[in-house]
């Protein structure tokens, strides 16, 4: 149960990807923070299912700090966003080693049970 948890993450990801490049946008990788990205599994996964690098910062509860950057920036302390870029320094690199292949058939799963959950909600409400 937890890993599913853990995975649907990784599956909404793609998702928003698949949305963003159906857009005309591409991601040519992906910088992630919060608690789950000190979870090398499921950054991994992460990794492997959208076929790209997935950067982890040193700190990864940034939240607060990109508000203060933001304030900091507001408030002369910091010149540009570039300055404030140059401070994030990285703590580990995530490169996918699955196929093509595996990408597929995983998140066709993922397709076919959201899909499944919603007819089964569907229908109930009716």
């Amino acid at each position: 149960m937890v890993t599913a948890a853990l995975l649907s993450v990784c599956y909404q990801s793609k998702d928003l990807v698949v949305a963003i490049e159906a857009d005309g946008g591409t991601v040519a990788s992906l910088r992630v923070d919060g608690g789950m990205a000190n979870n090398d599994y499921v950054m991994q996964k992460l990794s492997d299912l959208l076929n790209l690098e997935v950067l982890r910062p040193e700190l990864t509860e940034t939240t607060a700090l990109g508000a203060a950057y933001i304030a900091g920036l507001q408030a002369g302390i910091f010149k540009s966003l570039e300055e404030i870029s140059a401070k994030w320094k990285l703590n580990q690199r995530f490169e996918p080693g699955k196929n093509d292949a595996w990408r597929e058939k995983n998140y066709d799963g993922w397709l076919d049970a959201v899909s499944r959950t919603r007819t089964n909600f569907i229908d109930r409400e009716n």
